[in-house]
């Protein structure tokens, strides 16, 4: 499907954009355009909501410091198996 969209054909098919993007989970968002030149972004609401999250985790500079170590560690092999995490939450 094409990925961009003319803003007077968002109009007429505003109500329907919804079942659009449930019905190709791939489409990530749609560009809707103006004389050819993108002027909107259309996206389900959960991937507007997971890229506000992850501008947020960015813009912490404790958070990303904490992640980044994450990942050394990791790398490293230090980390712990999911299920044995999950166990040691369970107590």
């Amino acid at each position: 499907m094409n990925r961009e969209i003319p803003i007077a054909q968002a109009r007429r098919v505003l109500s329907r954009l919804p079942e659009l993007f449930a019905g190709d989970p791939d489409l990530g968002a749609l560009a809707v355009t103006r004389r050819g030149h993108p002027v909107l972004a259309l996206m389900p609401w959960e991937l507007y909501d997971s890229l506000i999250e992850t501008l947020e985790i960015l813009g912490d500079s404790e958070l990303v410091s904490e992640l980044r170590q994450g990942i050394l560690e990791i790398d490293a092999g230090k980390g712990v198996a999911w299920e044995d995490a999950l166990s040691d939450l369970a107590g």
